[in-house]
């Protein structure tokens, strides 16, 4: 059978739309893949945040690591053993380890970092410089 490509351009939009899902699929079940959990990477004028989900973490098992340009994060989230007497019927939660790096701006005091877990989340704070904060520089006019 012939099939006429009448819009290229669209026929490959679908199919990038289609990888997208593909690859956002995977990722939705990040834990047990060993991929990611979401995270956000937010700036304000004296520090960078990084915010990730962490549900039902002991925070005693997570590593943070900030080496040269990086930020590393492990962590491992255990699957309790059942019961006795217990029969698992459904497990839809994922356990097992993850690993997350970014790579940090030059600008990044890696010396002053601090990172807080609350209610599930890790937020890690990166102060930026000193040299790095923006500056107003007034213009003399003569």
């Amino acid at each position: 059978m012939l099939t006429l490509w009448r819009n290229p351009e669209r026929t490959f939009a679908t199919l990038n739309e289609q990888m997208d899902r593909l690859v956002n699929g995977l990722a939705s079940d990040a834990w047990s893949y060993g991929l990611a959990p979401a995270a956000d990477v937010l700036e304000t004028e004296g520090e960078y945040r990084v915010v990730v989900d962490l549900p039902g973490l002991d925070p005693s098992a997570i590593q943070l690591r900030v080496e040269k340009d990086t930020l590393a994060i492990q962590a491992e989230r255990k699957q309790p053993a059942a019961a006795a007497g217990e029969a698992v019927h459904r497990s839809e939660r994922s356990f097992g380890t993850f690993y997350r790096s970014f790579t940090l701006p030059t600008g990044v005091d890696a010396t002053r970092v601090e990172a807080a877990y609350d209610h599930g989340v890790l937020t890690v704070k990166l102060p930026k410089r000193e040299e790095a904060k923006a500056r107003t520089i007034p213009v003399s006019v003569k």
